[in-house]
């Protein structure tokens, strides 16, 4: 993918990325704003129906104390006030319809005590008047005597109700004990406990289970009517009037306070909320698993490219060599003298094995991905496989002038492996040893136990490699980005094999690395 598409992409995605974190908390924040509307209106029904329960119970007290009042008087004076009714009569049947509707005014002579708030005796007395309704419905029949000379009205059916008066009517009773109440002391009229479990029955109807705190205010001042732990200074009060008289005025504000209230309303949209950060969460995991495989492949595409120009570029020499053979070969002269014939055939040979030998490493590589790599075990000395690595680089190194220091100190070096395979281990570590120091050639390798292991330790003075670097080198094709430069011959397979090696064997490999100082490999076998 071109850089530049590759970077627009990169950027759209994590534009929508944030758009979408954004607008999931844009939606959080709306969910919870919403459901605190929506338990603010319930909390306001909640207030308004404990003050209309609280003054409910109140008259209900006073019209108690009445009845008990008047049933201690006795009978009381009554006086009819108003008598309406009217007759009908009936064509058909011959029945006479008689309705009336009459208010009996009964007075009581009460003594002040009952609306005194201190209970102190006063000798005068107060007359209160009862309002009754009564209302009656009798049905007339015509009848005569069994000689028919005298004719009578005989009752069919009577109806008595005796019922309370209009709405204006109780309005302008109740008023009269509003008035009365308004001298009472707020915490005389109610108690705490009482407001308590009127408040907590009205938020249990409503499926708030929520801890709570209460007051009731007098013109913006405290009352002695509230919990152990309110306080009129909070924050976040709902409030609504109590003890309204027949105009709605009041002088009192019952305020409600939720310590928990963030916390009860999270715990509401707790649900949506998990899901909603639980499917955020994966999308942003998988957001950066695609960027973490985009920007894999990419240098993977880098790698690929660096490995197939440095393949072409080993291939190039060995098929230039063996042309060049092929061709003198041709050569009438040169096909005569045997010497010489020997020495272009076995160039040949020399090339081609060189270029198999190449073919066989990324073959190997494949089969060990693939765990189709089978390897055969024997015990074996370590420090004899050592030994036999050194052979094979003791030229390159002899011939770069170089100095190679061994300390096979180890007491125990035996272990269970294939000698191939490790030789050529060791072999790859000592040869980018080799390869890797640009000046002055130094190798060393040390042995020694530790933990049931024996540990192979192969330092040079080379060029050594940035932290970055030595985190990547054991992976397949990976060699640092030099582009089309082949300063360094190889294709990146060395250190790949020499670690799937390592662990076919039940060991590990690690490096230490500082740049223009040279790297230290630390090889570690179990012991058998």
């Amino acid at each position: 993918m071109n850089k530049k598409w590759f970077s627009y992409t990169l950027g759209l995605m994590c534009l929508a990325l944030a758009g979408i974190v954004v607008v999931q908390v844009y939606w959080m924040q709306t969910a919870f704003n919403s459901k605190s509307e929506e338990f603010s209106n319930v909390i306001s029904d909640v207030l308004n129906s404990t003050a209309e329960n609280v003054e409910a119970k109140e008259r209900k007290r006073y019209y108690d104390k009445l009845a008990f009042l008047i049933d201690s008087i006795g009978d009381p004076q009554s006086q009819q006030i108003q008598n309406f009714f009217f007759i009908d009569r009936s064509l058909t049947d011959e029945e006479i319809l008689f309705y009336s509707h009459g208010i009996l005014k009964e007075g009581y002579d009460m003594p002040s005590t009952f609306l005194d708030d201190k209970g102190q005796l006063i000798r005068d007395t107060s007359t209160i008047y009862n309002y009754t309704s009564t209302r009656t419905k009798r049905i007339f029949k015509a009848s005569s005597s069994l000689d028919n000379n005298e004719i009578y009205l005989e009752p069919v059916e009577v109806l008595e109700k005796i019922g309370g008066l209009t709405e204006m009517e109780k309005a302008q009773y109740d008023d009269v004990f509003m008035e009365a109440a308004k001298t009472i002391p707020i915490h005389n009229r109610i108690e705490v406990e009482d407001l308590y479990q009127a408040i907590e029955s009205e938020l249990k109807n409503r499926g708030i289970d929520s801890s709570f705190e209460f007051g009731v205010e007098s013109m913006q001042f405290p009352t002695l009517v509230r919990s152990e732990q309110f306080d009129f200074k909070s924050e976040n009060l709902y409030k609504a009037p109590i003890f309204k008289d027949s105009e709605g005025m009041t002088d009192y504000t019952l305020a409600l306070f939720f310590p928990d209230r963030k916390e009860f309303l999270l715990s509401e949209i707790a649900g949506l909320v998990s899901l909603s950060v639980i499917f955020t969460t994966i999308i942003i995991i998988v957001f950066v698993i695609s960027i973490y495989q985009l920007l894999t492949q990419k240098r993977i595409s880098e790698i690929k490219s660096d490995f197939i120009n440095n393949m072409t570029h080993e291939f190039k020499t060995p098929i230039a060599t063996i042309n060049l053979a092929v061709e003198s070969i041709k050569n009438p002269i040169i096909y005569s003298d045997k010497e010489k014939l020997d020495r272009y055939l076995q160039m040949i040979r020399d090339e081609n094995k060189r270029m198999h030998a190449q073919v066989e490493n990324v073959l190997q590589i494949s089969k060990l991905e693939k765990r189709q790599f089978e390897v055969e075990k024997e015990e074996l000395s370590i420090h004899e496989i050592i030994s036999e690595a050194i052979i094979h680089v003791e030229l390159l190194i002899d011939h770069r002038k170089g100095l190679l220091e061994k300390k096979l100190k180890a007491e125990q070096d035996i272990i269970k492996g294939n000698a191939h395979h490790l030789t050529n281990l060791i072999v790859n570590i000592l040869d980018n040893a080799v390869k890797y120091s640009e000046q002055e050639l130094y190798i060393g390798i040390q042995t020694y136990n530790e933990n049931h292991s024996v540990v192979v330790r192969i330092e040079d003075h080379g060029m050594g490699m940035t932290k970055a670097v030595s985190k990547k080198i054991f992976q397949k094709f990976y060699r640092e980005h030099t582009g089309n430069v082949h300063n360094v011959k190889g294709h990146g397979l060395g250190l790949s094999y020499v670690k799937h090696i390592v662990d076919l064997h039940n060991g590990s490999i690690f490096v230490e690395s500082e740049k223009g100082k040279g790297s230290v490999f630390f090889v570690k076998f179990p012991l058998t």
